[in-house]
């Protein structure tokens, strides 16, 4: 993917991070890494820890996961074979905790029938895995991360601007419905011909500050730095070091996240960062047969 008008570094990062979000926004990923991030396990142990997905779901989906450098298949012995995260998978941990936590604190929670009264309620704890697949929707479609990296990173733009910035090998009629998508999100805002990032589309920083730095192999720990998502700007000779490498649901409505908002991450999670009582706060997703279409609200 091709940017113009943006810095060369921002061009590299919105790349990458759009590349990670093809990696992990496929339907039931999350929820297949999270169950392995504790150690590795059999196909018939991961199997009743996802009961809603079929042998002919299960098994491509741990294929196409180990063929990206997430999952490690290893043979024991003969008719004894594992899967566990790799090194690259178990770093991706922290990032999901990232985009659980702005997803429990974003978006609508879901309704559900209260079993004493009958009727529908809104429920009160969703699943981490629920709320990273739901928030992944919003943003992971094709063009989204650009659009949303350019208004950060622009400000206040036209169709026209962002269409040259984030779809430029794309004709100007095309960034309209990605844009009107956004708006109904409640990521954008739009002021007559004018969109602006809205008070939740602000509030990714976190998310895409540690996908920016997972992507691109840094430590977490130097996400405030970042040149377009950081809380502080870098430091002016760190602007082309740090960040520059050569090689559902809708939004609630809610006010600007604080800062302090996001959990402290480590480069390395514990064992015990995804508890099975975590996981599984819902023992079947919400939707256990298919997501709504990309930026819907959840159901």
């Amino acid at each position: 993917m091709t940017t113009t008008g943006l810095p060369r570094s921002t061009q590299l990062d919105i790349a990458r991070v759009t590349e990670s979000l093809e990696m992990i926004t496929p339907l039931w990923t999350v929820w297949i890494l999270m169950t392995l991030s504790a150690q590795p396990l059999r196909y018939t142990e991961i199997k009743p820890r996802l009961p809603w997905l079929n042998d002919g779901t299960l098994h491509p989906k741990l294929r196409r996961l180990t063929d990206a450098g997430l999952v490690e298949r290893t043979e024991v012995e003969k008719g004894h074979v594992t899967y566990g995260l790799t090194g690259r998978g178990a770093d991706l941990m922290p990032v999901l905790t990232v985009i659980a936590t702005w997803g429990d604190t974003h978006l609508e929670k879901p309704l559900a029938k209260n079993k004493a009264t009958g009727k529908l309620e809104r429920v009160t704890q969703v699943a981490p895995a629920q709320n990273i697949e739901d928030t992944l929707a919003l943003i992971g479609p094709r063009h989204a991360t650009p659009i949303l990296w350019a208004l950060k990173a622009r400000g206040a733009s036209s169709a026209k601007a962002l269409s040259a910035a984030a779809m430029p090998n794309h004709r100007l009629s095309n960034v309209y419905p990605q844009l009107d998508r956004l708006v109904e999100d409640g990521l954008v805002r739009k002021d007559g011909h004018v969109f602006d990032l809205a008070a939740n589309g602000h509030a990714l920083a976190p998310v895409y500050r540690a996908l920016t730095a997972w992507a691109i192999g840094r430590p977490l720990a130097d996400t405030d730095a970042h040149p377009v998502w950081g809380e502080k700007p870098p430091p002016a000779q760190a602007r082309s070091g740090p960040w520059v490498t050569t090689q559902s649901r809708v939004p609630a409505p809610a006010a600007p996240a604080p800062a302090e908002a996001a959990p402290a991450l480590a480069t390395h999670p514990p064992a015990t960062t995804w508890q099975s009582t975590d996981l599984f706060s819902h023992q079947i997703p919400a939707r256990p047969i298919t997501l709504p279409q990309a930026g819907g609200p959840r159901r």
